[in-house]
């Protein structure tokens, strides 16, 4: 995508613990590790679709980009 996307920060706000396999591995994809913990990433519809599975664990505020 352009540069005009910006950039994402994603927190965790909830457990991975008793989740399927597949949101446990899209949330260390992401390179979040634990409970609080957050990582900022380009807003790309690859992030976006990944954000979408694992919405119920993890908070999204976008971020002005450089």
């Amino acid at each position: 995508m352009n540069a005009k996307n910006g950039k994402i920060k994603i927190t965790q706000i909830k457990s991975g613990i008793g989740q399927i396999k597949k949101q446990k591995l899209t949330l260390k994809a992401l390179g979040i590790t634990k409970l609080g913990h957050s990582v900022v990433q380009n807003d790309t519809p690859s992030i976006r679709g990944m954000v979408k599975s694992i919405h119920h664990l993890v908070r999204v505020d976008k971020t002005s980009g450089v």
